[in-house]
Order: C-alpha cells, then sequence, then structure tokens
C-alpha cells in the first residue's frame, strides 16, 4: 500500500503530476507537496494530473483535488479511475474537473 507521485519536467507552462498507488489522509503529502508548488509558480499556466494509476482514494484526497481546482489551472489526464470515479458521482463535482487525453500532454510534455 504506498502512492508514487511524479512530477515531469515543465513543457510550454504545462506541469504533468503523476499519481499511482493509495491515496489517504495519511499519504497525500507527496501530492499536496506538488499541487502547492504547481500553484506558486508563476511559469505554470495548466496543472495536468493524471490520476489514472491511483488504486484507492479517499474523501481527503477529493478534497485536496477540490483545492487544487481553484487555481483555475487544474485538468484531468486520461480517464478518472474506479478509486475517484465513485466519489465523484457521490459528491456531484464531476464537471468541475476537464478531462482531455493523455496525447493532448504528451504533445505539449
Amino acid at each position: 500500500m504506498g502512492q508514487e507521485v511524479e512530477v515531469a519536467p515543465d513543457a510550454d507552462g504545462v506541469r504533468l503530476i503523476v499519481c499511482t498507488g493509495v491515496f489517504e489522509y495519511e499519504t497525500l503529502g507527496l501530492l499536496r507537496d506538488a499541487g502547492a508548488a504547481a500553484a506558486a509558480d508563476p511559469t505554470v499556466r495548466q496543472i495536468a494530473l493524471d490520476l489514472t494509476g491511483v488504486t484507492h482514494a479517499d474523501s481527503s484526497m477529493l478534497s485536496e483535488l477540490l483545492f487544487m481546482q481553484r487555481t483555475g489551472r487544474l485538468y484531468l489526464v486520461g480517464h478518472v479511475p474506479q478509486a475517484l470515479d465513485r466519489l465523484f458521482d457521490l459528491t456531484g463535482v464531476r464537471e468541475l474537473f476537464p478531462l482531455i487525453g493523455r496525447g493532448a500532454v504528451a504533445r505539449a510534455v
């Protein structure tokens, strides 16, 4: 039960953050740090968050995503994994997170 947060080098003002594994209250530190760094960097126009490898997430991760969404620069890459899909449906927040295909980010990053 681990988690990994990988931050790709910025390209054209896009910062790609890739999350894999289990994200709960106790394991959000890496994501929180990566999101805060991206939000504080004035050269980052968009924060691309790839959650396709997330295997488990609780409401604290959803809270962190909502916090990151307040920047107005966050969008999700790929698809919403089952771990978050149900949370999005239960809370009605799905439309708050724009989704783009992985190929669109690959061209920018």
